[in-house]
């Protein structure tokens, strides 16, 4: 997760979510949220990483993999997760708003066609959160100013 929070610290003008995915607990791919950087309305994180995953490993199925992210993942994420077949999915802070693994949605639930990963969240919450804070109380400091 450390390393995800460092993706997540580098994100400039972009929401400050981070992403690595690891297998056999070796790192094998990182992302960050680049929607601002590149124009790319996919340019989320999770997406980035899975991208950079694939490439390496060669196939579009990540399993066995374990992708750790600093913010619940949103519906586009979680269903990209699921469909790539990724094992293990890690998160930091919950979304209350557009978290997609049970806190505003839940497309892990139970009866679905691929396999599910097993969810672990929580992982270095107060961190994750305080980053996403510091960038919004930002955010709302440049509107300000510009308003003035």
């Amino acid at each position: 997760m450390q390393q995800a929070l460092a993706e997540a610290s580098s994100c400039g003008d972009d929401v400050p979510v981070g992403c690595v995915i690891l297998k056999d607990d070796q790192l094998l791919a990182r992302g960050r949220n680049q929607r601002e950087a590149t124009a790319d309305p996919c340019g989320h994180a999770e997406i980035v990483a899975m991208r950079a995953a694939a490439k390496i490993l060669g196939t579009w199925r990540l399993d066995g993999t374990t992708l750790i992210c600093t913010l619940e993942p949103c519906p586009m994420c979680a269903e990209a997760i699921i469909q790539s077949r990724v094992s293990h999915l890690i998160y930091g802070a919950a979304d209350l708003v557009y978290g997609a693994v049970g806190s505003a949605f839940n497309l892990f639930a139970k009866g679905r066609t691929f396999p599910l990963p097993q969810v672990i969240g929580g992982v270095k919450e107060d961190e994750s959160r305080l980053l996403l804070k510091q960038f919004f109380q930002r955010q709302r400091a440049l509107k300000g100013s510009k308003l003035a």
